[in-house]
């Protein structure tokens, strides 16, 4: 059985994360982020971004081993905070850099509405065999 890889843990449901592409070369999707996603000081925590990034690198690794009867899991995440922001929506798009036998390398850009980058972060990633069961 082949896991739904698009159902979102209540953790990365808790982002808003809503995608609209998913492949093996590429996801796209959106998340709307407000007052729910602040730091003390109001804007978004930078957790938020990592978490989106992590999640659309590791669903697209994931579909594009799925019919290897394998999944991807975040070894890396640097991810780049490059504008606050305090509410609106951020369009996501993931895209792998280099996809390898045991690994990945996957790119995520979080844009705002205007065109502008808020956030970058690359993510690698091992293929690994899907549990038994």
């Amino acid at each position: 059985m082949t896991p739904d890889l698009t159902a979102a843990s209540a953790f990365v449901a808790a982002t808003g994360l809503e995608l609209a592409e998913v492949t093996g070369t590429r996801v796209t999707g959106h998340v709307e982020v407000g007052p729910q996603h602040h730091t003390p000081w109001g804007v978004v925590h930078g957790g938020v971004y990592c978490t989106v990034v992590e999640s659309a690198a590791s669903i697209g690794a994931s579909t594009a081993v799925a019919e290897r009867g394998q999944f991807s899991v975040g070894v890396a995440n640097s991810t780049d905070f490059l504008r606050p922001m305090t509410a609106g929506r951020l369009d996501v798009v993931a895209e792998p850099v280099q996809q390898g036998r045991t690994l990945q390398l996957w790119l995520v850009t979080l844009t705002r509405e205007d065109g502008k980058l808020v956030a970058r972060g690359q993510v690698r990633l091992q293929n690994v065999p899907l549990p038994a069961g």
